[in-house]
């Protein structure tokens, strides 16, 4: 049950942040994401009350156990340390702005 509404909450946000409030790690990759002026939707699974559950699922879908998990147009890019190297490639706000996360400033 909790599989599907994992899919959909990805599936309906470009940029999806699956996070717990008192993780170091996800207040990191959500200030990342806030200082690189994106739009997403952070999941908080500690406040939810399906969050264990759903969390269950993403291990399933994802193969990864811990948060946070990063979702960016549909595709899980990893956790913290795995969006931090994106953005210190530059890739990150391509990626975001390809996903209509960012608006685009040349345009």
């Amino acid at each position: 049950m909790a599989l599907p509404k994992a899919k959909e909450i990805v599936t309906s946000n470009p940029v999806v942040v699956f996070s717990k409030t008192y993780c170091p790690f996800c207040k990191k990759v959500k200030q990342l994401l806030t200082e690189s002026g994106a739009n997403f939707k952070a999941y908080e699974l500690d406040t939810e009350s399906d969050g264990s559950e759903i969390q269950a699922a993403l291990a399933e879908w994802t193969g990864q156990k811990t948060v946070p998990s990063v979702f960016i147009g549909g595709n899980h890019i990893g956790g913290g340390d795995a969006t931090a190297a994106l953005n210190k490639e530059g890739k990150l706000v391509p990626l975001l702005t390809q996903v209509g996360a960012v608006a685009n400033s040349s345009a």
